[in-house]
Formats: C-alpha cells, structure tokens, sequence
C-alpha cells in the first residue's frame, strides 16, 4: 500500500518511522516534510493547510492518509479526502473540534461530568478583565479559545500581568481569531502527564504516559514552547491514577463525543494534571501529541499501520496493542530565541547522510537541506531520542547525543525528566 502522511515536523518524523516498519506499507509520502524525513519518505511539496491539494495528490497516489496536525483536521481534510473515498487515520471536522474549540471541550466536560478546572469563557476583554479583578484569585489562566501552536495559555501572577495578557490575546490579536474568546481557568495544581489513545469511538486504548517539558528554560522557567522535551512512561502516572483516569475520563470522553454526534476515530490526546483531588483535564488534542509521539511510539510492539487501520473500520476491539517495558526520553535542540525571533540556516553537525546519530534515533523537527548538508529551518529543529531499561539510562543516551549533535546558537533545557529521576 502507498501511504500519505499530512505534516512536517518531529512527530510526522516518528510517526512515519513507526509506519515504515510495516510489511503492508511499500511506499511512503509526506506533504510537506523536512530533510530527515526525506531518508524515509517521497517528500511532496503541499502545504499541510491545503485541502483541495493535498486531496488531489491523495486521489492519484495514496491508499490511505494519516493527518496529523491539528490545523487540517480542523478544516475539514479528512471529511474532504474521506469524500473522495480515500481511507484516512484522523478525526473529522466534527470530532476535531475538541481541540480547536477549548469553550467546546470546557462545555463537553461539564455537561458529562468530567473532572476539569472550573472555568468561564469571555468575548469582550473589558468584561473579561473585570471578572478577574473581582476574583482577585491569582495565578489566573488566561486560554485562548481556537488553535495557537500550543502556545495559547498565558498563566498571570498578578493583576498588571493579567491586563497585559487579555491585550495580547484579545485587543493585540496575538494569536489571531483564535483569541477572540478567551476561558478563564482556575489554576490547578500537580505535575502533568500526557496520555495519547487510539479509539474508534467504540473502544479506547490508551498508550503509554508520557511528560512533556513545556517551559523554555530550566527549572519551567521561560515562555511556553510547543516541547521541549519528553519522557515517557511518566512515574506519576500510576497504576491506580491509570484506573481512575479510563474510568472517570477516556471512556466518558469518547461516550461523550458520541452522545454529541461527534464521534471521535483517531489519536485522542488528554492533557492531565495529577491534582491532590485526582486526575483532571487540562487540554484535549485531537491528534498525536508533539514531542510526546516521539517517545510513545518507539515503545510501541504492535504494527501502527495495523491498528491505524482498525481505528478506521472500527475494529479495534480486534486487536492487541502491545508495548515494550523500559523508558524513552526525548531532548529538543531548538533555535537560540525559540519560541519568539530565531535565525535560520545554520549547518548541523554530527549527523550522517540520513540525517541520524549513532546510539540515539534524531527527529528531525525543523530541518532543510542546503548544498547538500542539514540546516536549520524552525525553532524546535531536532529531538534527540533515546530508549533504556531505567529512565535514567534513557536520559544519559539521549544527552550524550547533545553537543556531538548540533549548530550554531542552539538552545536546549539541561532539566529533562531531572525530578523524575528519582522517583520509583
């Protein structure tokens, strides 16, 4: 089979890995792709937002079409590829509002019940900024409403910082329209963990946790990022919060989208925060998580093809998803200044002519190729992955790569899983 993958980065990078380890799999696309993934896959030149494109190349060159990001899934690409009857692994426009809609997947929680933080939502800024000087509760976290790069959540420590980030989201138009509702969150508190599920609207299995770095600079110090860096499985992530959090949150997640006539086929990604009250939701994705992909799937036994295929003739409840014991760590190599101005172009050094490390697997994030060496071409360029039996020896690989592996100006967290390591 010829298979199509919708994106460019990092996690297209590890999800076409995984897919071509696949015997049923004999060719490989990516739209638009980057130099690393060119070593695995025919990259075409279309942008991952254009519909009518990419579902033209679709009709003349694929048998099936995994969308992974959010801003197409949002759009509608697999309602448009799914008419023209090409099979696709990614929730339609319907289901993929749980992401690009947090009022929506606010309003979904509460509705059914589904442990969250409580919230308000606010299209006019004055009468937004008036409520929080009422509450006069801080820190206060400020959402905006629609997609943001993952960037949409400023948390204010005061009053002052509060003002400024209801003008940067909803007067400045920082992040465009999708600012112009904003939610308005009770700040929650414990760490963080990632849980991305495969489901088929009738079962969910989820994958194995994972913990994303957010933060830019050490000690989650610095502007929020798209990732830093992972781990996975998280040690927060315990045996007994796993129950609570199928039991209280996947399945009622997925009920609940069927309930709405939104029922969700594809990656489900839940967003969690371990609260002394128990798990609750932070985010919905409605797609594979980024950088977490990229240390959730190298764990993965079982043919992603396989189960991606089940996902869409809701077979799951088929098939056995299996996982590898051990730990997965991830560091980012990003552009000095990321995520605000960063330079391009710089040459990378250390890497061999498909774009890999010896001892450690590269994904490649924001990469071109320029007279024939790497460069960088974003601000999160490279995910240094490592696997081990202890999260610890995962760690020391993966760092190893760091230095050995690399450009000019280039930034990383030296932190990664760093409060993690000691836990059992």
């Amino acid at each position: 089979m010829k298979v199509l993958v919708v994106g460019s980065g990092g996690r297209e990078h590890a999800v076409i890995l995984a897919l071509s380890r696949s015997e049923e799999i004999d060719h490989i696309y990516c739209a638009p792709g980057n130099a690393g993934i060119g070593a695995l896959a025919e990259c075409v030149n279309i942008k991952a937002t254009d519909i009518e494109g990419m579902t033209a190349f679709a009709k003349e060159h694929a048998d099936f079409v995994v969308v992974t990001p959010d801003d197409p899934l949002a759009l509608g690409m697999v309602d448009a590829l799914e008419a023209e009857g090409i099979p696709c692994f990614g929730p339609d426009k319907k289901a993929a509002v749980i992401e690009a809609s947090k009022a929506f997947s606010k309003d979904l929680m509460h509705k059914y019940g589904i442990p969250t933080a409580s919230y308000e939502i606010f299209d006019d800024a004055e009468k937004l900024m008036a409520r929080i000087r009422e509450k006069n509760t801080y820190p206060a976290v400020l959402k905006a409403d629609g997609l943001a790069l993952g960037k949409g959540v400023l948390i204010a420590q005061n009053e002052q910082e509060a003002e400024e980030a209801v003008r940067e989201m909803m007067i400045d138009k920082a992040f465009g329209a999708s600012g112009s509702r904003v939610v308005l969150e009770e700040f929650m508190t414990g760490p963080e963990v990632s849980v991305l599920a495969f489901t088929d609207s009738h079962v969910i299995y989820p994958m194995i946790s994972s913990m994303d770095h957010k933060r830019a600079n050490d000690n989650d110090e610095g502007l929020n990022t798209g990732g830093m860096g992972t781990i996975a499985p998280s040690p927060y992530y315990t045996e007994d919060v796993a129950e609570r959090c199928m039991k209280e949150i996947f399945v009622p997640t997925m009920n609940a989208m069927k309930a709405e006539g939104r029922p969700f086929k594809g990656c489900l990604y839940f967003g969690l925060m371990i609260t002394p009250q128990g798990p609750k939701v932070v985010e919905y994705n409605c797609r594979f998580g980024d950088p977490e992909t990229q240390v959730v799937l190298p764990m993965l036994k079982t043919d992603l093809f396989t189960i991606m295929k089940a996902v869409h003739d809701e077979t799951l409840k088929d098939i056995t998803v299996e996982w590898e014991s051990g730990s997965c760590a991830c560091v980012i190599e990003a552009s000095g200044g990321y995520p605000q101005k960063y330079q391009k172009g710089y040459e990378i050094h250390g890497l061999d002519e498909k774009g890999q490390h010896e001892g450690v697997t590269v994904y490649h994030a924001g990469t071109a190729m320029k007279d024939g060496k790497f460069v960088t071409n974003g601000g999160r360029v490279l995910g240094l992955c490592a696997k081990g039996e202890t999260l610890d020896e995962a760690l020391e690989k993966a760092y190893a790569a760091v230095g050995p592996v690399g450009f000019e100006h280039m930034h990383y967290r030296t932190d990664i899983g760093r409060k993690e390591r000691n836990l059992k």
